[in-house]
């Protein structure tokens, strides 16, 4: 992935494609002028520096219209956290959704072996999630998602790599709708992106989130 210091999070262009474009897909007609301002808001959107991302292909049978965006947590050479943000919408809204938009996440770390065991690590991290978003004041509604602890541990021909463990968020809410139809799009990814760098164990933002509790650097995190 190309660095993410002082670039827009997809220099991309436009969403007047009517099938697939680069990050999204649509079915039928032109995407609507909702759906577009939303994924345009996405891309030029400015994200911390040790956060890299670029658009990926989205899910194609989850709604009429939809965009993703893949990110990693990069401290040099080496990839701390990595995640996956999915905005998805459909114009005659979902029953489940309570809406017409939706933004589906998965996120992943490593972690020490002695932090995957503590019991509270699961409640902890789904606060992050909504901790973030509500640190933003972003309204949202219909919460759900898992928190699933691993770890694999090697013998035979393996048996000299070290154990390992890692901690994978799976959410998605609905964002709360503002003027033309759009949600704020830019600030649900500012908030992911504070959810993605407090589960690689960066240090807060700003001063004004030196309250917030953040995992320690991994040991050992992945080569790029």
């Amino acid at each position: 992935m190309a660095a993410a210091q002082g670039r827009r999070s997809d220099g991309a262009g436009g969403m007047d494609e009517p099938k697939e474009t680069e990050g999204g897909v649509g079915h039928g007609e032109a995407a609507p002028p909702s759906f577009r301002a939303a994924v345009e808001a996405l891309r030029a959107a400015r994200l911390r520096p040790q956060i890299a991302a670029e658009p990926t292909r989205p899910p194609q049978r989850l709604a009429p219209y939809a965009y993703a965006l893949e990110a990693t947590v990069v401290d040099g050479d080496q990839d701390l956290a990595d995640g996956r943000l999915v905005l998805l919408h459909d114009p005659d809204g979902h029953d489940a959704w309570r809406g017409t938009f939706r933004l589906v996440t998965l996120v992943r770390a490593e972690l020490e072996p002695e932090m995957a065991a503590d019991p509270l690590l699961p409640e902890v991290c789904w606060s992050w999630l909504t901790g973030a978003l509500q640190a933003r004041g972003l309204a949202y509604g219909e919460p759900s998602g898992t928190v699933t602890r691993a770890s694999s541990h090697y013998f035979g021909g393996l048996a000299t790599r070290p154990s390992a463990s890692q901690i994978e968020i799976r959410a998605s809410w609905t964002p709360r709708e503002g003027l033309g139809g759009a949600p704020d799009t830019a600030a649900h990814l500012a908030a992911w992106c504070d959810l993605l760098a407090q589960v690689a164990g960066l240090p807060p933002a700003g001063p004004g989130d030196a309250s917030v509790v953040t995992l320690p650097q991994r040991r050992g995190p992945q080569s790029r």
